[in-house]
């Protein structure tokens, strides 16, 4: 299983499946992250946290710890 926290800059990866409590998996489908959803790795903060995105054609940033629960192909 890889998750969103594992990728690098420039992939394009597809997401399979949202863990975590039903108050994260909320939090993660309201920034518009939900099963299907194609998003393009921009860049990272300078001390790696948090990562930017392309999400649905506009720019999303996103903690690695909450990153942890998305899990992609």
């Amino acid at each position: 299983m890889k998750t969103l926290d594992q990728v690098s800059i420039g992939d394009i990866v597809k997401v399979v499946k949202i863990h975590g409590t039903s108050l994260i998996k909320r939090r993660i489908m309201d920034m518009g992250i939900t099963k299907n959803t194609t998003i393009e790795i921009i860049k990272f903060a300078p001390l790696g946290d948090p990562i930017e995105m392309k999400v649905r054609g506009y720019g999303l940033s996103i903690r690695k710890n909450d990153a942890k629960n998305i899990e992609i192909a």
